[in-house]
């Protein structure tokens, strides 16, 4: 398996983390009846949980963008240490991201979401190099 499937699959497995945190902080605040009930009308969350809530969709925006680009290097044969490097600053930059907003730290937060960024970024630029000149 190459760094940027494994670094996929890890991204995945952060992906489960940050719901299972956050439901599970939300069950803590709200309550069990709350989180086993229907939940017709949303009781809001402040704090820590809100926060686990917004790294979990926060993950959710970036990561099919990480995937397409991952699964078009693989299909495309493209494999890089620029391929390998930005796939890995994508999943721990995204780790140090949920980290770090769990724990309410701001502005470091911020250049870890760029970190990934960066990442991804990383591997675009190997994909579009591989592009036939027209």
């Amino acid at each position: 398996m190459t760094v940027e499937l494994w670094s996929l699959v890890c991204s995945g497995a952060l992906l489960f983390v940050l719901i299972a945190v956050a439901a599970s902080a939300n069950m803590i605040v709200k309550g069990l009846a709350w989180s086993a009930g229907n939940r017709d009308e949303a009781a809001p969350s402040t704090g820590w949980p809100r926060r686990a809530s917004r790294a979990y969709h926060n993950m959710l925006e970036t990561l099919p963008i990480f995937i397409i680009l991952v699964l078009v290097a693989q299909a495309a044969n493209i494999h890089t240490a620029n391929t390998a490097l930005g796939a890995q600053l994508y999943l721990w930059g995204r780790t140090g991201y949920a980290a770090l907003y769990y724990l309410g730290i701001v502005y470091v937060r911020t250049l870890a979401w760029l970190v990934s960024i960066i990442g991804m970024a990383m591997l675009l630029i190997e994909i579009a190099k591989a592009v036939p000149a027209a």
